[in-house]
């Protein structure tokens, strides 16, 4: 490593608040599915920037609409119209099946809003309970209050949440564990259709149906965080359209923007009325360049038709994947869904992870012992191959 590099990041140290520990690289630029170091290095991402960059980096449409964007206007505020906001609002909503939009900056946003929602009507039809919502063990919803209030691991927790005001917490895809933590105070239900920082756990589909059972008995909402793996990295537009269960309340995030900090909560009709004006609000969120992405990004994967390439690339990947726990006796579990999946190994991953780097092959955990495989939608055969072949050597180091 040069001495430029080396010195960009002691400056990061010096200047910038430690709340990660970053891998020692600094990256530049990005090529198609690859990202280049200040040193001219190309690594094959299958990270994404944490499932972000769905259309990798050489998007010459996406890029042109945001170019275009910045020449018009970037920024008047929700006292305002804009064009790009209602457009993005229009596919997500016909998309969806659902019925309004708000727009956020990033999936955290999303989610807090999502639990407004929730709360509010609860509230409307009774403004005299303490409510609280039903979430899972091992679920990652954010890092602000309220979205740690529902995050199911004390480790992110502990130190910022208060335990009265946490969620009550059941078991994933155990619909008896749910049903037993129900109360008159229970305003909603939160949890990923797909597990991600907990380890890459889909949802059983009678889970689902089971939920949505729940809050249509209960007359409460259901919430979705679809932050992860929505927008098409599951091999469907939004993850839970696999299971043909339709939440009240969805949280978007992460692939919505590729890369531009957007998020965005939908709302069936059911909870479109729960907010009024006075209740939310963002200064930035909904701005024109935000939305202009998000717009472009909807018509590319159509133009594209990514998702079914994703749901062809990912049966690939799947494919690979399972040669490879049959290779190596310390991978003790495969699991996932289109181009979300996971490698379990019986020892922290931490050291592949970093190994993996050195050879050029950008990956990331979930959890100690869990690689998680989230590339760019656009990722080929090929490109699975080349990753395969970097992890397997980095494996076969270990051994």
């Amino acid at each position: 490593m040069g001495e430029e590099m080396k010195n960009y990041m002691n400056t990061a140290e010096q200047v910038i608040l430690k709340t990660y520990n970053r891998f020692p690289v600094v990256f530049e630029r990005g090529e198609d599915v690859y990202l280049i170091d200040m040193e001219g290095k190309k690594y094959l991402d299958f990270g994404a920037g944490i499932a972000v960059s769905a259309l990798g980096y050489s998007n010459q449409d996406y890029k042109n609409a945001l170019k275009d964007q910045i020449d018009k206007v970037i920024h008047t505020s929700n006292l305002y119209y804009n064009k790009p906001a209602v457009e993005a609002a229009q596919k997500i909503v016909a998309s969806s099946g659902m019925d309004k939009v708000f727009f956020t900056n990033s999936g955290t946003e999303a989610i807090e809003g999502a639990l407004k929602v929730a709360r509010k009507y609860a509230y409307q039809k009774d403004s005299s309970k303490e409510y609280e919502f039903i979430a899972m063990n091992h679920s990652f919803h954010g890092r602000s209050q309220g979205a740690l209030s529902v995050t199911g691991n004390s480790h992110y927790q502990d130190g910022f949440v208060p335990l009265n005001l946490r969620a009550v917490f059941a078991d994933f895809n155990d619909l008896e564990d749910v049903r037993s933590k129900l109360s008159d105070r229970t305003c909603g239900i939160i949890c990923e259709v797909v597990q991600g920082e907990g380890g890459i756990y889909p949802a059983k589909k009678e889970f689902l149906e089971g939920l949505r059972e729940i809050c249509d008995e209960k007359d409460i909402l259901l919430i979705f965080d679809e932050v992860q793996c929505g927008m098409g990295r599951c091999g469907s537009l939004y993850a839970h359209d696999i299971y043909g269960v339709k939440p009240d309340v969805m949280a978007l995030a992460k692939g919505l923007g590729c890369g531009i900090p957007v998020g965005a909560f939908v709302v069936g009709k059911k909870a479109s009325q729960a907010l009024v004006p006075g209740d939310h609000g963002t200064t930035y969120g909904g701005n024109p360049l935000a939305t202009a992405a998000v717009s472009k990004i909807f018509d590319i994967f159509e133009d594209k038709n990514i998702v079914n390439h994703v749901k062809s690339v990912g049966i690939y990947l799947n494919n690979k994947l399972n040669e490879l726990k049959n290779r190596y006796t310390s991978i003790v579990d495969h699991r996932g869904i289109g181009l979300m999946q996971g490698l379990e190994f019986d020892r922290p991953v931490g050291p592949i992870v970093s190994k993996a780097l050195e050879q050029g092959l950008l990956l990331i955990s979930a959890g100690p012992n869990i690689i998680r495989f989230v590339p760019p939608l656009i990722i080929t055969e090929e490109h699975v191959n080349e990753m395969i072949g970097i992890l397997d050597t980095v494996l076969d180091g270990e051994s």
